[in-house]
């Protein structure tokens, strides 16, 4: 595998787990939210951003995190897998819930009240949480997992999917690759 896309709801650990097969594979990581997000959580042009992921997907080898449905037709046909991170909706909003605590703001952290950064965001964008993100990490398996496995259908169907559903699920699929 040179080319593992990892999708699923927040708080599922697509960019935890995506970090991990990069290091194990020794595969370049690609967080598709460092490439979406403006400064501000200011979204970006959509042409403009679909050429970016297009350039993306065109290289050799990757591990990349992020659903962005509109351009599952770009990443599906270029990977050689995709992992479906898709853990209860319970454990989604729990994990959302503790980032947003582990990255609350701090008293003098990179300036006044700013929160601490994460890896697969950019700088200028610090973790939040409202209730549209949790509305779609609840609804993640009603509307979001269909359309995904649907564009599997559509522009790769021979691709391998790997459904994680479990901690156990994770660490398995893991230990497979080494």
């Amino acid at each position: 595998m040179r080319r593992i896309l990892v999708v699923g709801s927040s708080g599922a650990g697509k960019s935890t787990l995506a970090g991990e097969l990069a290091r194990r594979l020794d595969l370049p990581l690609i967080h598709l939210d460092r490439h979406y997000w403006r400064p501000g959580w200011t979204p970006p042009d959509p042409v403009e951003f679909r050429a970016e992921v297009a350039a993306l997907a065109a290289r050799p080898a990757w591990v990349m995190d992020g659903n962005y449905a509109g351009t599952l037709d770009l990443r599906l046909p270029r990977a050689d897998a995709l992992v479906l991170c898709d853990p209860s909706r319970v454990l989604c909003l729990i994990r959302v819930l503790r980032r947003r605590w582990l990255h609350r703001a701090t008293p003098g952290a990179a300036g006044p009240g700013r929160a601490t950064s994460r890896p697969d965001l950019p700088d200028d964008c610090p973790e939040r949480i409202d209730l549209d993100l949790l509305r779609h990490a609840w609804r993640y398996p009603r509307d979001s997992r269909p359309r995904v496995l649907a564009a599997v259908a559509a522009y790769a169907p021979t691709i391998p999917v790997h459904r994680l559903r479990h901690t156990r699920d994770v660490a398995r699929f893991l230990d497979r690759l080494t």
